[in-house]
């Protein structure tokens, strides 16, 4: 994978500095079979003797390379763990400013938006990681910011049963860092989701009586719902002023043979 600027970088390096130079580059290789577009400015190398149609460009560099700044987020971040339950056609990442979604090989590519409080703070990247895929860098959301994140951002993480059934492979958390992470969103109904999974999932994540009690200082003063645009009937969980589908509360999915 390569963007159209790092093409270009890489021409000038070697003297070739002409305004049109890399245009003719792409269109020679592309014309050649060797490069294919992935979308205007990113690219993937077509390895020798493989042809252009049936070439399966890696989906997780495609959605680590759209932006400079994308990092691999989400339902997506789960799946590259090896974490999700099932596997989506659909890829996440986050970026300050993501383009708009893009299919590419009968996948779909979506960007969020960087939270607007992690740029104040200037700590982007906080709860990132750098990880190795094909022998190219990528960023990704670690399993603890991850956690957070999809609580948070159900629209673009699957279902209930999902997301639960997901979170429950993860063997262990570092309870601190979700916990710093969360705190450093400063929204009380985040803190009301993550404060009511870990207390659900006490002796499983070895949580203690200090976890809680760090968040349960910053949750919510009036009930939110676990998911805000689905303000469906649920039963309110007092300790997190936090209204919860029965289905969630229940774990129904579980019952359905």
């Amino acid at each position: 994978m390569f963007t159209g600027e790092e093409l270009r970088e890489y021409l000038h390096s070697n003297g070739e500095t002409g305004s049109r130079v890399k245009e003719a580059v792409l269109a020679h290789q592309r014309n050649m079979g060797r490069v294919l577009m992935v979308r205007r400015g990113l690219y993937a190398y077509v390895p020798h003797g493989v042809s252009t149609k049936s070439h399966a460009v890696d989906p997780y560099l495609v959605a680590a390379r759209v932006k400079t700044d994308a990092v691999l987020s989400y339902h997506t971040a789960l799946e590259f763990y090896g974490k999700a339950y099932s596997i989506q056609n659909r890829y996440t990442y986050t970026a300050h400013r993501p383009p708009s979604p893009f299919r590419f090989q009968s996948r779909e590519f979506r960007g969020v938006k960087t939270p607007m409080v992690l740029r104040r703070s200037g700590k982007e990247d906080m709860g990132v990681e750098t990880c190795d895929r094909a022998g190219m860098d990528i960023r990704v959301t670690s399993l603890e910011r991850t956690l957070v994140d999809v609580l948070d951002r159900p629209d673009v993480s699957g279902s209930w049963e999902e997301i639960w059934r997901s979170l429950e492979s993860v063997e262990y958390f570092n309870l601190e860092q979700v916990i710093e992470y969360t705190l450093l969103l400063g929204n009380a109904t985040i803190v009301a989701k993550v404060g009511f999974f870990l207390e659900r999932h006490r002796e499983q994540l070895m949580v203690e009586d200090h976890h809680l009690w760090q968040l349960s200082k910053h949750r919510p003063k009036q009930p939110r719902y676990l998911e805000r645009s689905k303000r469906s009937s649920g039963r309110l969980v007092s300790a997190w002023n936090l209204v919860v589908p029965v289905q969630v509360l229940e774990q129904s999915w579980s019952k359905v043979l």
